[in-house]
Parts: C-alpha cells; sequence; structure tokens
C-alpha cells in the first residue's frame, strides 16, 4: 500500500487525491512522501551551505540571536522530541503587541534562513514556531519541566553574544515578560494640584536564573535597578530612575 501511495506521489499526485484513492488518512500519506522525498535528498530546504551555526559553522546573525535568545527564555519552550519528529520551537506572544509579533517572526527567520517559520493561532495571542533538528544546538537550555524548576546558565559562547548585544537581549526579556508602565502622583504646589508622570519599566519572571541574567545585563549596560519577589514566588524587576529609563527608552521603548 505505501508503495502504491509513492508511486502515485511521485507521478504528481496529490497527497488528498491519494489518500481518497486508497483510503488512508491525509496525514499519513504526507508522512511517507516526506520520508520518501528525505531518502532521495528532496527535502525543502535542502541545500549545500550549512545549517548549523554550532554543527556546520554557517553564520549567525548575532544581534537576532540574542533577541531570541530573550524572548526563548521568556514566553518560549521546545517540544519535547517525542512529541513530533522533529523539535520545534514555540514563542507565545500576545495579540495586543503586533509589533512584537513582527519583529519575533523576523527574528527567527532571520536565525533560521534554511527554515520555514510559521504562526499558529490561538485565542487572543499567536505562536511563532519553527523546526529544526539544530534547535538544542542553539538553545542548549532546554529540558525537561518548567524553566524555573531546572537551571538556566548560558554557555560561554552564549555569554559572548549576549556581552556584544546587550540591548538585543534585554529587548527580548522585556517583550517576553516585560512592560513598559507610566506612573502618576499629584502634589500641590501653590496651593494648585499637579499631577506628575513618570515611566518605568518592569519584567516579571519565576526563575531565579532567568531574573539574574537580566540583572547581570542591565548592570553591563549602567541601567539601575530594583527587585522584589512576589508571594507566588517571582520576581520583579524595577527600572524607575530616570537616567535608566531614558536609557531603556532610547534602546527598547514600549511594547508596540
Amino acid at each position: 500500500m505505501r508503495q502504491r501511495a509513492l508511486t502515485l506521489l511521485r507521478s504528481g499526485a496529490k497527497n488528498a487525491a491519494v489518500a481518497r484513492t486508497l483510503n488512508i488518512p491525509v496525514g499519513t500519506i504526507s508522512s511517507w512522501k516526506h520520508e520518501d522525498r528525505a531518502k532521495r535528498g528532496e527535502c525543502p530546504g535542502r541545500c549545500n551551505r550549512p545549517l548549523c551555526p554550532r554543527c556546520d559553522g554557517r553564520r549567525l546573525d548575532e544581534a537576532a540571536y540574542a533577541y531570541l535568545l530573550g524572548l526563548y527564555l521568556g514566553d518560549g519552550y521546545i517540544s519535547h522530541p517525542r512529541q513530533h519528529r522533529v523539535p520545534s520551537l514555540r514563542i507565545t506572544l500576545d495579540d495586543a503587541w503586533p509589533g512584537v509579533q513582527k519583529e519575533a517572526i523576523t527574528a527567527v527567520r532571520t536565525v533560521f534562513p534554511d527554515n520555514t517559520a510559521s504562526w499558529a493561532r490561538k485565542a487572543g495571542c499567536r505562536d511563532v514556531k519553527v523546526y529544526s533538528k539544530h534547535l538544542r544546538c542553539l538553545f542548549p537550555q532546554h529540558g525537561p519541566g518548567k524553566k524555573h524548576e531546572r537551571p538556566i546558565v548560558l554557555e560561554q559562547w552564549q555569554q559572548e553574544i549576549v556581552d556584544a548585544h546587550p540591548w538585543s537581549f534585554i529587548r527580548g526579556l522585556i517583550h517576553s515578560d516585560g512592560s513598559r508602565i507610566v506612573n502618576w502622583t499629584e502634589k500641590t504646589i501653590g496651593g494648585r494640584m499637579k499631577r506628575y508622570e513618570y515611566p518605568r519599566y518592569f519584567f516579571t519572571n519565576t526563575s531565579d536564573d532567568i531574573a539574574r541574567l537580566y540583572t547581570d545585563t542591565l548592570d553591563r549596560v549602567g541601567v539601575a535597578w530594583r527587585s522584589r519577589r512576589r508571594a507566588t514566588g517571582a520576581h520583579d524587576v524595577s527600572v524607575a530612575r530616570k537616567a535608566s529609563v531614558v536609557l531603556m527608552d532610547a534602546h527598547v521603548g514600549p511594547k508596540h
């Protein structure tokens, strides 16, 4: 039956037509076609140039990677290999920030130029996703369980990229688990009530290690911060000093 399906597919028949003809689920037909093309070296995206910066030495856009690393540490996860033949990276992003969604998929396509990045719609948000056998090469922090339940430590080559592109990394973290808000207060001056507004940045994450990566990078670029732990165990990192907010506005800015 499989050989009959492959013969029809190689002759140009569509997956759905073969599935109807042989009364086989279209997903099975699609899987057979993919495996057959892989054996013959015809899979889309296959080429002579290296596919992985870590395994093959392909050039890596480090600024885009630093941004994507921040997104991954915040709202991203990699599927377990038992769920898919090829692991997938998914980053969940709120529909309230279409500009962030656009930046995210641009970063994914830049870091994985040989793979197809796509969207998966959900209620109120979208997942930007990409399938690659080299996800663990680029994101060695992947592991079983939730991120805050296991150590999150950058490898030396990752730390060097973050050191070279700290603002891209900070931007990715803010776009995933951060926000820019405007607080206000009122004061009586000369008998008149005046309203004062002052912006500040927040970053919230339950992982001690991810919060530390964020604050260490803030230290590196000269941004002052304060942190408190919620009753839930999450870290709230606040940037409120005027000079530091000005720096953050210049390199990060409000979500959009």
